[in-house]
């Protein structure tokens, strides 16, 4: 006898032919998440119940939203030989030594787009001038610093960049717009695009940089940019005396990566080459005998080790600041049981209770790992970014408040390329370090990305300036649409997240509405997702969107639990016994700094993160356990 399902009413139309192709137990799940996402309620949900709710949404993407790229086409080898990261991330996946290396294929985790709209429709300079040109600085209040900012691209030059292609396209500002744009028209190159071998996913783009969390933005991505940066003494990596990057006769920075380099990016770097470099030293005390490449490999374990858990467990939980979501991210380091069990008797008791970090053997959810396009695509928050960078005077006497006077305001273009380089030499690294703690970085909203990147100078990947100058605003829309990313209704149909109908169903501001209506009228399928993203009404606590988090929420994990030295190798004998101690006993980004300014905290700093503003008041203590709290 035939079997059929029918649908409850609940389920919004344009899902029900994806729900209909699911397993009995993944349609129970949609249910119980749909119904939740209908009513907005997830995040006003005890703690408990919210981790439950993300727990059943990251089951859905991981079967529904990770779609390989290209063919596997690596060879087995043995893992025992390479206990340590790869200079350009082959052999970390347990059978293939390809999956994860530069020079991969960018996964995806939807489908192509399937838009019927043209690459100029509407034309990207238009969207850029009327709905991202910045008319007022919003900042992020106390919630995000500079430091936090400039993280951003820390990470994301660690995980990801597009291969170009050596065509040029050119971008004319429409005539409506043209006075309003400071470039009249520019040029830049394609993405390149190549064949995967695969009937399903024809045509894909490559990562010329190593997507798994490796350091590689300190380290490189391949040979050439290891050895470049290495003493080849005692481990260590170069630095200047000062703290600061050292630099190569033309002024670029050395270090793993310099395309698009500025003075707070170059900051970070420096900061872990000087953890890097004080691990090799720890190392050397405890064993003597290690050469120069076992200090380093084993460096490199540790430091990587170190910034993937402040991201997880001190970074993420500011940008999304609710219990809930702290609650998540700790699951996924330490698991149910927490910290002290852990460190106790060590990852025991599976992911749920022991956490993701220390799993027996790595899970890709059955695809080969890559980090993908849609990921890259809603980390586009440039807004984060100011007009200038807000200098402070340190040698001025500071009150209880601890708030620290200003001493200049230096424009952001000053800050940026060999201009920027030099001006944090002058600088220097305490008071950069401090000044970018105590200013606010920009809100993630329409009508607040940077001026000043609307006439950019872009570099290579050598750190060399480009010829041609580029409009940064108009490019993101342009390259979201270049690589098939789905527009903002369709990419929301594909994450099983409620489409909107009408653009009330996006915001309530009706100075946002009356724009999106003159850019797309009532057509809410042309939207673009960068304009979704900036447009639509956040959750309390969130400085993204709903929709934005919904892909770091599947990424997050991933990037730790398809990574054997996270799973399989996060372990004593692959970190050696001290360098494994350092990684437990480093919490914070606020740890690392403390380590090498060891008074700059206590002086400088009141807030909680050392991402939040630093004379912002500390996180409140709470009485109840994290796990049996309320919404926030």
């Amino acid at each position: 006898m035939a079997f059929s399902f029918s649908l409850p009413a609940f389920v919004h139309p344009q899902l029900q032919h994806v729900v209909a192709k699911m397993s009995v137990f993944d349609r129970i799940v949609f249910y119980v998440v749909h119904l939740v996402d209908r009513f907005d309620l997830w995040h006003r949900l005890p703690v408990l119940l919210g981790l439950a709710y993300l727990g059943l949404r990251r089951h859905l993407h991981q079967q529904y939203n990770l779609l390989h790229v290209g063919k596997v086409n690596g060879k087995k080898y043995d893992t025992e030989e390479f206990t340590y990261r790869t200079a350009d991330g082959t052999c970390n996946h347990p059978v293939d030594h390809l999956v994860g290396s530069q020079g991969t294929f960018f996964g995806r985790n939807m489908p192509p787009s399937t838009s019927s709209y043209g690459l100029l429709e509407p034309h990207p300079v238009t969207v850029a001038t009327k709905l991202f040109e910045r008319r007022k600085y919003a900042d992020c209040g106390c919630q995000f610093n500079m430091i936090a900012c400039a993280w951003v691209q820390f990470m994301i030059h660690d995980w990801n960049d597009h291969m170009e292609d050596t065509k040029q396209v050119e971008l004319r500002a429409p005539q409506d717009v043209a006075t309003r744009c400071p470039l009249k028209s520019f040029k830049f190159l394609k993405t390149k695009k190549l064949p995967t071998g695969s009937p399903d996913l024809k045509f894909g783009h490559l990562n010329s940089r190593t997507p798994w969390w490796d350091g590689s933005v300190i380290y490189g991505n391949n040979e050439e940019g290891m050895v470049r940066v290495r003493t080849f003494k005692d481990g260590k990596l170069s630095v200047s005396g000062d703290g600061l990057l050292e630099h190569d006769d033309k002024g670029i920075p050395i270090s793993g990566d310099v395309r698009n380099h500025w003075a707070g990016y170059s900051l970070l770097q420096a900061l872990f080459v000087k953890e890097h470099n004080a691990i090799c030293a720890m190392l050397k005390e405890q064993y003597p005998e290690f050469d120069d490449e076992k200090l380093y490999r084993h460096a490199r374990l540790i430091t990587s080790a170190v910034i993937a858990k402040i991201h997880t467990i001190d970074f993420s939980i500011e940008i999304v600041k609710t219990d809930t979501v702290k609650a998540g991210t700790r699951v996924n380091w330490y698991g149910f049981l927490g910290k002290k069990i852990k460190d106790k008797l060590g990852p025991k008791f599976g992911p749920i209770l022991s956490g993701l970090v220390g799993l027996k053997r790595p899970r890709d959810h059955g695809t080969p790992y890559s980090l993908t396009e849609e990921f890259v695509s809603v980390y586009r928050i440039h807004s984060l970014l100011p007009e200038t960078n807000v200098l402070r005077d340190l040698k001025s006497t500071i009150s209880e408040e601890k708030f620290l006077p200003i001493q200049e305001e230096i424009p952001m273009r000053e800050m940026i390329g060999k201009e920027g380089e030099k001006n944090l030499s002058k600088i220097g690294m305490e008071q950069m370090l401090v000044s970018m703690g105590h200013q606010s970085s920009g809100a993630a909203t329409l009508w607040n990305y940077p001026s000043w990147m609307r006439n950019l100078v872009p570099h290579d990947i050598d750190g060399d300036d480009r010829p041609d100058l580029v409009d940064m605003a108009a490019l993101d829309i342009y390259r979201d649409r270049e690589r098939g990313i789905p527009r903002y209704n369709e990419f929301r149909r594909n994450l099983l997240m409620v489409p909107i109908s009408k653009w009330e169903d996006l915001t309530d501001d009706e100075e946002v509405i009356d724009a999106l209506q003159e850019v797309y009228g009532d057509d809410t399928e042309k939207l673009d997702l960068q304009v979704g993203l900036h447009a639509e009404k956040k959750i309390k606590g969130f400085a993204i969107s709903e929709t934005a988090f919904n892909i770091f929420l599947l990424i997050a994990s991933r990037r730790l639990e398809a990574d054997r030295f996270f799973t399989t190798d996060f372990n004593s004998r692959t970190y050696t016994e001290k360098g494994f101690e350092w990684v437990n006993k480093t919490e914070t980004l606020k740890d690392v700094i403390d380590r090498h300014f060891p008074e700059m905290t206590a002086k400088y700093m009141r807030c909680t993160s050392a991402f939040s503003l630093w004379s912002s008041d500390p996180d409140p203590k709470h009485y109840l356990p994290l796990y049996l709290r309320p919404a926030t």
